[in-house]
């Protein structure tokens, strides 16, 4: 468990700020990554031996109340005896008393110091599980960065084509809106051009028609 816990210190109680700043020249995503899921193996790990704990400290209590409800047993049954006059029935009860007593006293140390191992094994888990949320809200403010980054290249990229003309790309698109633009309106001008032909001789005729009537 020791060694354990070395790793631990290694691993999860390294400075990660001063980590990542060391590792975002090289592709600081996927080193995080790889950091968290080493650590979260790690937490796994002591998670595992949190339960395993909480199980020995519950055999270790289920033992102690057994000793002890057998060690009052034969402690009545000597006095029994005793009063009896049952001499061998007394020191055979008196025997088993002392052994389920001491089997009680030591399981009652043994639970008791697995109730205290228990409890610094279930904060340091709970360290780690707060240190691997940090990790996971630092990924994200890595990612949110470098999601700028990508997109502030990208924009450099498409208004930068040209040193001469930073704006080419876009004077581009403009200039074959325009190209267009003027092609469906010359379009439509022709193909609405008869019809406007027809209208004005129409309303040219009609003065004529009224002068004859």
């Amino acid at each position: 468990m020791a060694n354990l816990f070395s790793r631990i210190k290694d691993t999860i109680s390294a400075d990660l700020h001063d980590m990542l700043d060391e590792k975002e020249e090289q592709n600081p995503i996927a080193k995080l990554n790889q950091y968290l899921r080493e650590s979260e193996k790690e937490t796994e790990k002591v998670r595992k031996l949190v339960e395993r704990q909480y199980r020995l400290k519950e055999e270790f209590t289920r033992e102690y109340h057994q000793a002890k409800e057998m060690a009052n047993k034969r402690k009545k049954q000597s006095d029994v005896a005793q009063k009896a006059g049952e001499e061998s029935m007394y020191q055979f009860a008196i025997q088993e008393y002392e052994e389920y007593q001491a089997r009680a006293d030591r399981m009652d140390q043994m639970r008791q110091q697995a109730s205290e191992q228990l409890e610094s094994l279930e904060q340091k888990y709970e360290e780690m599980k707060h240190r691997l949320k940090d990790m996971r809200l630092k990924r994200m403010e890595l990612m949110g960065r470098e999601n700028i980054a990508r997109a502030h290249n990208r924009i450099n990229y498409v208004m930068d084509q040209s040193t001469e003309n930073p704006y080419s790309k876009f004077s581009e698109l403009d200039q074959y809106m325009q190209n267009i633009e003027h092609k469906v309106n010359s379009a439509y001008y022709r193909n609405t051009f008869d019809s406007k032909i027809e209208q004005l001789e129409k309303r040219m005729k009609e003065p004529e028609s009224v002068a004859s009537k």
